[in-house]
């Protein structure tokens, strides 16, 4: 609001100096002409004076409207500015605390303890007495209807939030106690849809290892099905996409997200493995990626595919922010409780249509 304000009030300012300055301008040659007129009709000046007088004036007219628009523009400037200090001067909410213990190479163990959350300024918790714990190298498939909690759930791993109450650890070190930037390079992030930025594809896979060499690249993108494609394009690795990967398909930024993840080696992976929005030759070659991405890995993958649920170590049925089921999928299908229904109702449909890449 209070740069809309500003921004407000320079318009206002420019609009009432420029009407004047033209206002004056015009004023001033009226006069000139009026009072220059008679001295040459009583020749006390000549024409060419009273021409050349007037001429001085415009001359004088058009660096003075130049000065009001650098006054202007310097205005907005200062606008613009203000909301970029204001946001440069935010203080984050989550920050390493003093003291931070730095977190050596982490072997992917993470316990949740007793796990309640809350979003501040909302009255109801998101998540509520949550007891886990994941081995290293263990995937688990977190499954549940919309507004279950899922995504706050692995929202609190990377430490995006501070949990309400109890406690979660990873190789037993409370997230609270330690080095945030530690932490999240250690742990790997792919999404459904990923970020990516108005530059390269080589700055976009190198992004968590700015680092690495053209090789290392070049070999997480085989690994991801990428590579393919992205000799393909204009420039190769050096094809600039737009911002967001504008440029580029669902299916190609997704594989480029999963290029990103493996050049970062991380011991915690966090993904969506939902590609519900390419076609099935792509389909195909993101699980065969992804089926790379999680090898030795300790994976949190909010589950749609059944190749996932049924791939899982664990399976983490939630229910209005609970852990209504656990088991594997086996096991909960025997309990003929809410994870039978979910299957019946969304996963059973894909075990004939399902590509055949598991354990690939």
């Amino acid at each position: 609001r209070d740069v809309y304000d500003a921004r407000v009030n320079v318009l206002h300012q420019w609009s009432r100096i420029m009407s004047t300055s033209h206002f004056l301008v015009a004023f001033s040659t009226i006069l000139i002409l009026w009072f220059g007129g008679n001295m040459v009709l009583n020749g006390e000046i000549t024409l060419g004076e009273m021409v050349a007088f007037n001429g001085y004036l415009l001359m004088i007219a058009e660096p003075t409207r130049q000065l009001v628009w650098l006054v202007n523009t310097a205005g907005e400037a200062g606008a613009g500015l203000k909301r970029t200090f204001d946001v440069l001067d935010l203080q984050p909410e989550i920050a390493s605390p003093p003291a931070a213990i730095v977190l050596p190479p982490l072997s992917g163990r993470v316990e949740f303890r007793e796990v309640n959350f809350r979003y501040q300024d909302e009255t109801n918790a998101a998540l509520r007495q949550i007891n886990l714990q994941v081995e290293p190298n263990q995937i688990v498939a977190i499954i549940g209807s919309t507004g279950s909690g899922k995504t706050s759930f692995i929202s609190l791993i990377p430490r995006f939030y501070d949990v309400s109450h109890g406690a979660l650890l990873v190789d037993g070190y409370d997230l609270r106690q330690v080095d945030l930037p530690s932490l999240r390079r250690q742990i790997g992030i792919v999404l459904q849809t990923s970020l990516l930025f108005s530059d390269s594809i080589r700055e976009n896979i190198a992004y968590g290892r700015p680092d690495a060499s053209l090789d290392e690249v070049i070999a997480a993108a085989k690994a991801a099905q990428a590579h393919e494609f992205i000799m393909e394009m204009p420039e190769g690795y050096d094809t600039v996409v737009g911002e967001r990967g504008i440029t580029l398909s669902g299916g190609q930024r997704q594989r480029v997200a999963i290029a990103r993840a493996l050049l970062l080696n991380p011991r915690i992976l966090i993904l969506d493995d939902s590609t519900s929005s390419v076609d099935t030759h792509t389909e195909r070659l993101i699980q065969q990626a992804l089926n790379t991405l999680m090898e030795g890995r300790t994976t949190f993958v909010i589950a749609q595919r059944l190749s996932t649920v049924r791939r899982a170590d664990q399976i983490i049925v939630l229910d209005q922010g609970k852990i209504a089921e656990r088991g594997t999928h086996a096991e909960l299908l025997a309990k003929d409780g809410l994870y039978r229904e979910i299957y019946e109702l969304q996963l059973r449909v894909q075990e004939s249509s399902e590509p055949s890449v598991v354990g690939s």
